[in-house]
C-alpha cells in the first residue's frame, strides 16, 4: 500500500514513531559510556507507549547491546514470541505462575524474596521431570534508596545473596539497584546510593568469592550525567525515545533525538459569536467574533483533560489554542489567527510543523503530567506508524511481520 493511502486511512490520529531516531538515541548514549559497559534498552509498557516490539527489533543486532528490560512476565513473552532472542530481565517482581515458562525462555527475573527462590527451584526440578534442563537466572535487586523492592544492603541482605548462590536450579547473573533521585541537580543522594551499592558488592564477592558477571544501576539520568555508575550495564529507558529524565538534567552531553510524533486533521471549522461557550459547561466563552476548529482526538485516546484551556496545537506551522475542555473524542482550537484553515488540514499535537515544536515535555508541564507518564497513557486506539530511512516501514498491524 502506498503511504499516502496508509496515510489516509489514519486520518482521525496517528503516532508516528521514528526508529532511526531511537537507534541514534541508542548510539549517542553509548559514546557517553565506559567502552566496556553494555547497554539494556527498557521497553516495558509497551515501549513507553512507542511499541516494543518494533523497537526490540530495530535495536536487537546492536553489538553493544545486551539485551531488554521489561516489568512482567507477560511483557517478557511477547517479545520471545516476536523472535526476540537476547536477554530479557524482568525488573519487577514476578509471579510464581509464570516461573517454568521464563526458565525455558531464559528469561531472566529480579528475585529479592526468599519463597521466589525456593519456587523457581521447585519450578525446574518440575521441567527437568520433563527433560528440560534449564538453570534460572536471575538477577538480585538491591534497595539502596528507593524503598520499592529490593534486599537491604545489610547483613540480612548478605545472607539473602549467599542463599541465592546455594539454591539448586538457580544461576546469579546479576546484582542491580536503582537511583531515586539522579535526575536532580544536585547528585548526592545518587552518589550515596552508589557507594552503599558498591560496598555491599564487596562484602558479597569477599562472603560468596563468586563473580556475579553483571552489575548494573544506572538509569537514564545516570547514563547523561554519572559516568562513574556506568558498571557492567546501564538500563536505557526514557533517554531511548528521546525525552529527558527531568528538567534538572544537562541537556548538552548526549543529544537526544524526540522518537515519537502525533499528528490528526481538522474535521470542521466554523465560526462562532461574542457570548457562544466552547465544549461542556462553556468554560470558554468567546469575547468576540472567532473561528474555531475541531480535532477528533480526546481523553480518550490519551490526550489529556488537564490540556483543557490551557494546551495548544499546531496548524499550518502555528500554534493554536484549545479553547474549553478537551472531550473524550474531540476538542476545539483557536484558528481565527491562521488564515486558511480548512477541513481536512494536518494538526500536530506532538512534533514539528515548520519553525514550530510542540514537545511531550512541554505538554507534561501544562498538562499536569510528566513525560513518562504522557508517553506511556498514548491509548491503544492511536495508530502507530513506524518510520525508517524517513519512508513507512510498517504500522502497528502489519509490523508483527516485518
Amino acid at each position: 500500500m502506498k503511504e499516502e493511502d496508509i496515510i489516509y486511512r489514519l486520518k482521525r490520529v496517528y503516532a508516528e514513531i521514528n526508529l532511526d531516531a531511537v537507534r541514534c538515541n541508542m548510539e549517542n548514549m553509548k559514546k557517553n559510556i565506559a567502552p566496556k559497559t553494555e547497554m539494556i534498552a527498557v521497553i516495558k509498557a509497551d515501549g513507553y507507549g512507542h511499541g516494543a516490539v518494533p523497537i526490540a527489533r530495530e535495536l536487537e543486532a546492536l553489538a553493544f547491546l545486551y539485551g531488554f528490560a521489561v516489568a512482567t512476565a507477560e511483557e517478557a513473552e511477547q517479545l520471545r514470541n516476536a523472535g526476540i532472542t537476547k536477554p530479557i530481565l524482568v525488573l519487577g517482581y514476578t509471579f510464581p505462575y509464570s516461573y517454568e515458562k521464563m526458565i525455558q525462555e531464559e528469561v531472566r527475573m529480579a528475585v529479592f524474596r526468599y519463597d521466589t527462590l525456593n519456587e523457581l527451584s521447585d519450578a525446574g526440578i518440575r521441567l527437568a521431570k520433563k527433560g528440560i534442563f534449564k538453570k534460572a537466572k536471575i538477577h538480585i535487586k538491591v534497595d539502596t534508596g528507593m524503598s520499592r523492592i529490593g534486599v537491604r544492603p545489610d547483613e540480612e541482605g548478605l545472607c539473602f545473596v549467599e542463599k541465592a548462590f546455594k539454591t539448586d536450579g538457580i544461576e546469579v547473573e546479576g546484582i542491580f539497584t536503582h537511583f531515586a533521585r539522579a535526575d536532580e541537580a544536585d547528585k548526592s543522594s545518587a552518589e550515596n546510593q552508589l557507594s552503599v551499592f558498591e560496598q555491599f558488592l564487596e562484602r558479597v564477592r569477599e562472603s560468596t568469592g563468586s563473580k556475579i558477571f553483571y552489575k548494573h544501576c544506572s538509569n537514564s539520568a545516570g547514563i547523561l550525567e554519572l559516568s562513574k555508575a556506568n558498571m557492567d550495564l546501564v538500563r536505557a529507558g526514557i533517554t531511548l525515545y528521546g525525552l529527558w529524565p527531568s528538567s534538572q538534567v544537562r541537556k548538552d552531553i548526549v543529544k537526544l533525538v524526540p522518537a515519537l510524533s502525533l499528528y490528526s486533521t481538522v474535521v470542521y471549522v466554523k465560526e462562532i459569536e461574542a457570548g457562544t461557550g466552547v465544549s461542556y459547561g462553556s468554560t470558554f466563552v468567546a469575547g468576540e467574533k472567532m473561528r474555531i476548529a475541531t480535532v477528533p482526538i480526546g481523553y480518550g485516546d490519551g490526550y489529556p483533560r488537564g490540556l483543557s484551556g490551557k494546551g495548544f496545537v499546531l496548524v499550518h506551522g502555528q500554534r493554536a489554542p484549545i479553547l474549553g475542555r478537551v472531550c473524550m473524542d474531540q476538542f476545539m482550537i483557536d484558528v481565527t489567527h491562521i488564515p486558511g484553515v480548512a477541513q481536512g488540514d494536518m494538526v500536530t499535537l506532538i512534533g514539528c510543523d515548520g519553525k514550530e515544536q510542540i514537545t511531550m515535555e512541554e505538554l507534561g508541564d501544562l498538562s499536569g503530567r510528566f513525560n513518562y507518564e504522557f508517553a506511556c497513557d498514548i491509548g491503544k486506539r492511536v495508530p502507530r506508524v513506524y518510520k525508517k530511512g524517513g519512508k513507512i516501514l510498517c504500522t502497528e498491524e502489519c509490523c508483527q511481520d516485518f
